[in-house]
């Protein structure tokens, strides 16, 4: 009998410890905070990986994830500065940044953490598109209205503990009523900007037509010039190697009697072979041997 009490103590012992010790363990896994709580007061938080101890019964956890998040805002309608209707579509990346601001504001509660990301968002969004007219916020749509909507809601924010990576609008559309207005003046303003560019263009390409004209002339007015010098050059030669012949007897009868015979030569031509001289002309001194 008592073998079976001892049996049963040292059993009801040992089933004790074991839940003392489970109730003694906690795990910290990857990418999450684990806040460690004594009657309801936050005593320690955890963020690197690992077996931790605790007091048993007395502290309990919880786990919270840090990792990113993404939450798809439903769509809203927003009015620009000139009054224009857009409908916005925005999605958000978020994470808890602090452990201890987020248990406390939100009881580590997504649900809870989504519903004042929505409001921080929209009312970002709004705000953002109210004070820009619609050209400028179809303008700055991308990384430059991105950027001012995440740092806007972030603003608003941070009070719980989390931090919005992004708040990036997917899709912002006009009201299918005015659509087509809209088009059709963003269409003829794009065709006046290219017609501006056409003219600007065009202006510049007679600018160099008129440029590389003037050179063209001031080239050929060169040469001209160039080729006068060049033809009196040679005509002086000419001249002077025609002055040179002359200035001695031999060679002036001579040249008389070469030029006289290609003037007879060049009187020759055709079939008529008969030539009138006057007898005191060079031409018949020439034939009479009268030199």
């Amino acid at each position: 009998m008592k073998k079976v009490l001892m049996r049963t103590a040292i059993g009801v012992i040992l089933f004790a410890a074991v839940i003392i010790l489970l109730n003694s363990l906690y795990t910290v896994n990857y990418n999450n905070y684990v806040i460690v709580q004594q009657f309801g007061r936050i005593v320690d938080i955890k963020d690197t990986t690992g077996l931790y101890l605790k007091m048993p019964f007395i502290q309990n956890t919880t786990s919270i994830y840090y990792g990113n998040r993404i939450y798809d805002i439903p769509t809203s309608d927003v009015i620009t500065k000139d009054k224009k209707s857009m409908i916005a579509d925005d999605y958000v990346i978020w994470k808890v940044t602090d452990a201890k601001k987020y248990y406390q504001s939100l009881g580590a509660q997504p649900l809870r953490a989504e519903e004042r990301i929505e409001a921080a968002v929209y009312n970002a969004t709004k705000n953002t598109i109210s004070s820009m007219t619609q050209d400028e916020v179809i303008a700055a749509r991308g990384d430059n209205l991105t950027s001012i909507i995440t740092e806007a809601s972030n603003s608003d924010i941070t009070q719980y503990g989390i931090t919005v990576v992004t708040a990036e609008i997917k899709s912002l559309d006009l009201p299918d009523d005015n659509k087509s207005a809209v088009y059709e003046r963003m269409i003829s303003e794009r065709n006046n900007i290219a017609a501006g560019y056409k003219a600007q263009g065009e202006a510049a390409a007679q600018k160099i037509k008129n440029e590389t004209d003037k050179q063209v002339a001031v080239t050929k007015a060169n040469a001209e010039k160039d080729a006068e010098v060049i033809i009196a050059e040679g005509e002086a030669e000419y001249m002077r190697i025609l002055s040179d012949a002359y200035n001695d007897e031999s060679k002036a009868d001579f040249y008389n009697y070469t030029r006289s015979l290609d003037s007879l030569k060049a009187s020759l031509s055709g079939d008529n072979k008969t030539i009138m001289l006057d007898k005191d002309s060079e031409l018949a001194k020439i034939l009479y041997g009268s030199y």
